[in-house]
């Protein structure tokens, strides 16, 4: 045993320890820590939040919890229900059965001594009857023997109804129905007590609950309309690729990568539930793509330096005949450093004819950008770039009059005017 420990087990403690953290382990692989972001629109701040695998374990142990306290409440309540209502039927007839009885009981103890009473005349009137004529002494001798057969009848049917087993057990039947009938009624007044209890707390949340849809929806509707604003600055653009803002948004969602996350997954409520919670999850839907969208777009300059040569149109610098541009020229010293301006994937690098030393970074959505002439590369193909990160230095390789950035924006491989997509920080 000593051996089989030391030798999978760095210490006496680990191995007692080992099933807590293999439990651990699975409740981390289930119940992942997740991280969420809140913008405060009006001041411009960024609060993000982090929801640990134990707060997650916690509040999935909580739901369950009070989902299966008010089931067994609801069934405990509802079975106990029909229960009392067939327990006070069984206390009644029996307490109707009863109340037969005791009626019979008072008549024939009443008769009996009436009886009695009748008898002790009958035999005091032959005691005393000296000058009774024969007849009469017989009348009174017959309705002497008449009335002590009534009462020997009597006393014997009073005697079988208090020896009667059925008489007798249903006195104790009726004492316990009363009993149960007083534990039922205590179990369902506390019943009643904790669905009240039920009530008032999923009053609360329900409470609760709007206030949080109200706020979130309220952020979502903020922060949608900021982002908006950034979208329309290119929108001309975009209508001229023949693209629309629905879409992109769409395909934003719908969109991978390791630097912007995972694809969104749209929410999806029953119809027969409030119409405020489809409502927000369509808010939020919208929000998530703008949001992923500005992030994806190329959308900024590679390098902070005047504009030399627009795209279109323009004279050939070394045929002096027309020529049209296919992107920006920016001026730049050899040596400049120029930033990538959204997340993506370079998907070329090295030598093109014409272009010679050039970057090319494929950012989703069917965008890509391309940096030609450099003098340096400074990734390579296959890599994760974000924003700000330098890809190369500005040069004259190529085909080029002088030191100087050729920036391109592609829209699946055909280059556009980039013009409103590096203005749109101004």
């Amino acid at each position: 045993m000593i051996n089989f420990i030391t030798r999978h087990f760095t210490s006496l403690w680990a191995f007692i320890t080992s099933p807590f953290r293999a439990v651990w382990r699975m409740i981390v692989r289930f119940f992942p820590p997740r991280q969420f972001t809140v913008m405060d629109t009006p001041r411009g701040n960024v609060y993000s939040f982090e929801q640990s695998s134990f707060w997650r374990f916690t509040r999935f142990c909580g739901k369950v919890g009070l989902v299966l306290w008010a089931s067994w409440s609801t069934y405990v309540f509802v079975y106990h229900r029909p229960l009392l209502q067939k327990r006070t039927q069984q206390l009644e007839m029996v307490r109707d059965t009863h109340a037969r009885h005791m009626n019979d009981l008072q008549t024939y103890l009443s008769k009996y001594t009436s009886l009695a009473r009748e008898l002790n005349v009958i035999d005091d009137k032959i005691l005393n009857a000296k000058d009774t004529s024969d007849s009469d002494k017989e009348k009174l001798m017959n309705s002497r023997s008449k009335t002590w057969g009534e009462l020997d009848f009597l006393r014997t049917r009073i005697v079988e109804m208090l020896k009667d087993e059925d008489y007798a057990p249903e006195y104790l039947k009726m004492s316990e129905l009363a009993a149960e009938y007083e534990l039922t009624r205590a179990e369902n007044e506390g019943l009643k007590k904790q669905n009240t209890q039920m009530m008032e707390s999923m009053a609360e949340m329900a409470t609760a609950d709007n206030i949080i849809v109200d706020t979130i929806t309220a952020l979502t509707k903020e922060n949608t309309e900021e982002l908006q604003k950034q979208i329309k600055k290119i929108n001309s653009t975009l209508i001229a690729l023949g693209v629309s803002e629905k879409t992109l948004i769409k395909g934003a969602n719908k969109y991978s990568s390791p630097l912007v996350g995972s694809a969104f997954t749209p929410i999806e409520f029953d119809k027969k539930l409030d119409d405020k919670y489809q409502k927000l999850a369509d808010g939020l839907e919208l929000w998530n793509g703008l949001r992923r969208l500005n992030e994806v777009l190329p959308l900024g300059k590679p390098v902070q330096s005047r504009i030399t040569s627009n795209y279109g149109t323009r004279k050939d610098p070394f045929t002096g005949k027309p020529k049209k541009h296919r992107g920006i020229d920016f001026a730049g010293k050899i040596g400049t450093e120029l930033l990538a301006v959204a997340p993506g994937r370079v998907v070329s690098a090295g030598d093109r004819v014409g272009y010679g030393t050039t970057v090319e970074i494929d950012h989703g959505l069917g965008f890509t950008t391309l940096y030609a002439h450099l003098s340096q590369i400074k990734v390579s193909r296959g890599d994760w770039v974000r924003p700000g990160t330098v890809i190369g230095l500005a040069g004259d390789s190529g085909r080029s009059t002088g030191p100087h950035l050729h920036y391109e924006i592609r829209y699946k491989g055909a280059p556009f005017d980039p013009t409103k997509f590096v203005k749109e920080e101004q």
